[in-house]
């Protein structure tokens, strides 16, 4: 759950310009988001000559830090889930960078300018009901709210009089799941996925530093440094089509959409899995092996939205984390059909690299309906909202804001979406994702063409640390490969 235009941001993190399209390289890496800059720089540091091809014009994926407000936000990923095992905590660590936690402080708000009870919200939202996943598996919201009714039912008898504070209850934490999942309804959600925390806080932030730091690092060029000579980056260069050898002679055949081509032994593809979904008939040379098509298929890849909004200055409460909006039902009846995209937004969220903005959040298709709204709807149903929620109950009355941001990622044709979850149909396809990380082989059943991305890691899907995994993964591949070492089998590869 680890949600990222201007290549000074990256302090100008771009290597030299490739030789052109007759240059020797060893590999090429489509796509510099987490997995595709870790697999092209790990090669390089290892002396390998790398060619990186990036259809948009920044480095960084699905991560998009941006200068805004006093300091920086971050359209994309916001957080280092975990610092026990990450790749991500650990080179921010090796490079002194300061992170910061950022607990869980809720502030909740209803949609008539009350507050409820706080301490009573807070406790609900901690309850955590993993520890009793039903066997079979069964839908997120089904599980939650039967256990929340038995919850509340012993411990809280007294509630069950307030069924509209139940109901929005809810649905906030459906919004909330979503916001988590990148899903459209907690209905959507399997319990007992296979995903697995790193241990430790699961908000840890770059700050005013920002996560484009972590791809400085991998780049070498955090605090001024040289670069890696042994990788060639291209920006603003759309691959449309990789073939793939078949005779064990012959090089992986790179085409983009701007005409030119390039040649290496092999390749590593890191677009998302929104990409493949949209693309795979077409981006590949031969037809996609029947399980990595059905695994394809069978993935979901969800959005999260997220608008920002700037003010001349702070005006909510400090050390919140999460501004909570939950409704009334009979305030969420008046509102009018156009706009009832304002009632799934879980709330509004101060981030850390910046002291003067407010994140609101949202998911599903809702999300994907704000991101084609004029950009004037959302600014001044956003500023209703919060003067809705927020601004009735703090007896104020919310300010202009003075600049706006918001996603893109499901409209992007080079994401389209978030981050992949396990839905329903994941205890059917357990498999699906180390189908969607097999490797496309030569007639000599040597890996050519490679997979990586967050959708293709089993584990740690949905996050920058698992993203980066898996570039490691396939760019240790390859050099096992290289170096003739016996712990390498092809016949892992296989579908």
């Amino acid at each position: 759950m680890e949600f990222l235009l201007l290549v000074c941001v990256f302090g100008l993190a771009v290597a030299a310009p490739a030789d052109g399209p007759n240059a020797a390289y060893d590999t090429i890496v489509i796509g510099m988001g987490s997995a595709g800059t870790t697999a092209a720089t790990e090669l390089a540091q290892s002396g390998r000559k790398v060619l990186a091809l990036e259809a948009q014009d920044r480095i960084g994926g699905r991560v998009h830090t941006l200068p805004f407000g006093d300091g920086l936000v971050e359209l994309g990923a916001e957080w280092i889930h975990g610092n026990v095992s990450s790749r991500t905590y650990a080179l921010a660590t090796k490079h002194n960078i300061d992170t910061k936690l950022q607990p869980l402080m809720l502030d909740p708000y209803r949609s008539d300018g009350t507050k409820p009870d706080v301490a009573m919200v807070r406790e609900l939202v901690d309850l955590d009901f993993t520890e009793e996943q039903p066997n079979p598996p069964e839908a997120v919201g089904t599980f939650v709210t039967k256990k929340f009714m038995e919850y509340i039912t012993k411990n809280k008898p007294d509630l069950l009089k307030d069924q509209d504070f139940i109901t929005e209850f809810l649905e906030f934490s459906n919004l909330l799941t979503n916001n988590l999942e990148s899903s459209n309804d907690w209905n959507d959600v399997i319990t007992g996925g296979s995903y697995e925390h790193l241990g430790g806080p699961q908000a840890i932030s770059w700050h005013r530093h920002g996560y484009k730091a972590f791809f400085d690092i991998m780049l070498n060029k955090y605090n001024n440094g040289p670069g890696l000579p042994n990788l060639d980056i291209k920006l603003n260069t759309e691959v449309t089509r990789v073939v793939t050898p078949q005779h064990p002679n012959e090089t992986v055949t790179v085409e983009c959409k701007d005409g030119s081509s390039y040649t290496a032994k092999h390749a590593i593809v890191t677009v998302s899995l929104g990409v493949l979904k949209a693309k795979h008939t077409t981006l590949f040379s031969l037809p996609l092996p029947l399980e990595k098509q059905t695994a394809i298929e069978k993935v979901s890849m969800g959005v999260v939205g997220k608008v920002i909004l700037s003010f001349e200055k702070a005006w909510w409460p400090k050390d919140v984390t999460l501004f909570a909006f939950i409704w009334k039902g009979d305030d969420k009846k008046n509102v009018p059909a156009e706009d009832y995209w304002t009632t799934r937004i879980l709330g509004a969220h101060p981030p850390m690299g910046s002291s003067n903005t407010l994140t609101l959040w949202t998911s599903g298709e809702v999300a994907k309906q704000v991101e084609k709204l004029p950009e004037e709807i959302v600014k001044s149903k956003c500023v209703a909202l919060l003067q809705r929620f927020m601004g009735d109950a703090l007896k104020i009355t919310v300010p202009v804001p003075t600049g706006f941001l918001r996603s893109t990622w499901y409209l992007n044709p080079y994401t389209r979406g978030s981050y992949s979850y396990d839905n329903l149909e994941a205890p059917r396809y357990p498999l699906a994702r180390k189908w969607l990380s097999y490797p496309l082989l030569d007639s000599a059943g040597e890996p050519r063409v490679l997979f990586a991305g967050e959708a293709t890691n089993e584990r740690h899907f949905s996050t920058v640390h698992g993203a980066s995994e898996t570039g490691r993964r396939e760019a240790e591949r390859l050099l096992l490969m290289i170096r003739g070492d016996g712990n390498f089998n092809v016949k892992d590869f296989k579908l």
